[in-house]
């Protein structure tokens, strides 16, 4: 799984910063969160590519929605044919379907939009899930989370053939998928015999703008990344919750809570530019070391399986 932070900035873009956006790309497929201004052109300076098959917006305040025309209508010039989905907090599609025929035409290719409420599951695969989280801002809002499958357990290729006689094969895929087999003489030789444990799959969360929030900290426990508003300073906290969104050193202490691996900080306001190591500073104080980080746009992050050293 691997992370392209498009855009960090808050509400106003800045010449370093572009307002949210985040790209994750999982097996080839490309997924989108938020789409503020100007995110295309981000998808051309970090070479993303275009190839994405599903966007998620947590909210339509214009600084996380107002890139989805632009973007919709550079895949119209491009003759895409693919379907798009696009998912949104429950009560918004209306306002997503006039952002996607903002210039009087409808797209060439198949726009689906699907409402989401906390606790659904936006996006069903076979070995991992994209559900909606509750979020706490000014808005009708959602976060994401991004939910693998657990893994099967590693398979005991040497005890398997040095102790239980067992020669490379089918009997081996048999075993790994939970068959037991058996050999020549009869021996049964049951799957838990040479298969460990599950292993865990991989979480990622993206919150978008929030206040702080329980429902946050219990979908991301454990979490491998989770990317979290963290608008201001904490000499601004007041101003955080009155205008729905959540300090720097607030974030932190969600991610220890959940006992997230790491954190990424975003939404980062305007008046920091320049000076946005004060929000990672205050982070790291509570949450243990670079594990907290605050990325420039273009930055990328692999995100590894939780039993993979870094």
């Amino acid at each position: 799984m691997h992370v392209t932070f498009l855009g960090t900035s808050g509400a106003v873009p800045t010449t370093q910063r572009n307002p949210s956006a985040v790209m994750v790309r999982r097996e080839g497929e490309r997924f989108l969160f938020d789409a503020a201004e100007g995110t295309q052109r981000q998808m051309m300076r970090f070479n993303t590519g275009f190839a994405v098959s599903q966007v998620f917006v947590t909210h339509l305040h214009g600084d996380h929605v107002l890139g989805l025309p632009g973007l919709i209508q550079t895949w119209d010039f491009n003759d895409r044919e693919e379907p798009l989905a696009i998912h949104t907090p429950a009560g918004t599609r209306q306002r997503i379907e006039d952002l996607v025929t903002l210039t009087g035409n409808e797209p060439s290719f198949p726009v689906r939009i699907h409402e989401v409420s906390p606790g659904d599951v936006a996006l069903d695969r076979e070995d991992f899930e994209i559900r909606a989280i509750d979020v706490d801002h000014r808005a009708t809002a959602v976060g994401y989370a991004i939910v693998e499958d657990d893994r099967k357990g590693r398979f005991n290729r040497e005890k398997a053939e040095n102790e239980l006689g067992i020669s490379p094969g089918p009997e081996y895929s048999k075993l790994h998928n939970g068959e037991s087999v058996e050999l020549d003489d009869g021996t049964i030789v049951k799957p838990e015999q040479v298969v460990g444990p599950p292993r865990p799959g991989r979480r990622v969360v993206y919150t978008g703008d929030t206040r702080p929030i329980e429902s946050v900290v219990e979908a991301a426990e454990d979490a491998d990344l989770l990317i979290h508003d963290a608008t201001f300073a904490e000499d601004r906290r007041e101003r955080a919750g009155q205008t729905g969104h959540t300090t720097a050193k607030q974030a932190a202490e969600i991610a220890n809570r959940a006992g997230a691996k790491r954190l990424a900080l975003t939404h980062v306001s305007t008046r920091y530019a320049g000076q946005s190591h004060r929000l990672e500073q205050e982070a790291r104080e509570v949450f243990e070391g670079e594990r907290a980080f605050l990325p420039d746009d273009g930055d990328e992050l692999d995100v590894p399986f939780p039993d993979v050293e870094d």
